[in-house]
C-alpha cells in the first residue's frame, strides 16, 4: 500500500525537484558563456584535476561523474580533440583505458573555476545563512547515504588496489 506524501512533504519534494531542474541550467549557462564548456565537460575536467597524477581509469571517472561509459566516451573524445585530455591504455592493464588531464586541460580548469565558484556562491551559498549551509550539508549527507552509499561521487578517489585490499 502506498503512503501518500503529506502536504508538507509534497511541498518539500516539489521544491527539491524545482532546484534539481533549474540549478543545472544556471550552472550550464555560465560555463558555456564564460568557458565554452558544458557542465558535464567541466565536471570531468575538475574530477581529473583532483585525481592522483590527474589521471583516472574511464570506469572510475564514470563512477565519479555519474556518467555512463557511452556518454563519458563522447565527452572525453571532445576533450581530447580540444587538447584538454589524453586517452591511453593503462600501464598496469592494457585492457583499461585511462584519461589524463593535459597541461592545457588543467589550465582550463584553473581559468574556469573562479567563474563557476562565483555562480555557485551567487545561486546557492549566498542565498543561505551559515547555519543553513550546515543544514544543507546534513540534508545532502542523509540523501546521499541512501542514493550513493559508497560515496562514489563525493568521497576521495580510491584506486583499484586500495579498494580490493
Amino acid at each position: 500500500m502506498t503512503t501518500w506524501l503529506t502536504d508538507r512533504e509534497q511541498s518539500a519534494w516539489l521544491r527539491l525537484m524545482a532546484v534539481v531542474e533549474i540549478l543545472p541550467a544556471a550552472l550550464e549557462a555560465q560555463l558555456r558563456r564564460d568557458a565554452g564548456l558544458s557542465h558535464f565537460e567541466y565536471y570531468v575536467l575538475a574530477m581529473l584535476s583532483e585525481a592522483p597524477v590527474r589521471t583516472l581509469p574511464m570506469t572510475a571517472l564514470a563512477r565519479r561523474t555519474n556518467g555512463s561509459l557511452s556518454r563519458l566516451s563522447h565527452v572525453v573524445r571532445r576533450l581530447v580533440e580540444r587538447g584538454f585530455a589524453v586517452r591511453t591504455p593503462s600501464q598496469q592493464d592494457g585492457r583499461i583505458t585511462e584519461v589524463g588531464l593535459t597541461d592545457d586541460g588543467y589550465a582550463k580548469v584553473v581559468a574556469t573555476a573562479p567563474g563557476h565558484v562565483a555562480t555557485v556562491r551567487e545561486v546557492v551559498i549566498d542565498a543561505l545563512t551559515p547555519d543553513q549551509v550546515g543544514q544543507l550539508a546534513a540534508i545532502m549527507d542523509a540523501l546521499l547515504a541512501r542514493i550513493d552509499p559508497d560515496g562514489s561521487m563525493t568521497g576521495p578517489w580510491i584506486g583499484p588496489a586500495a579498494r580490493s585490499g
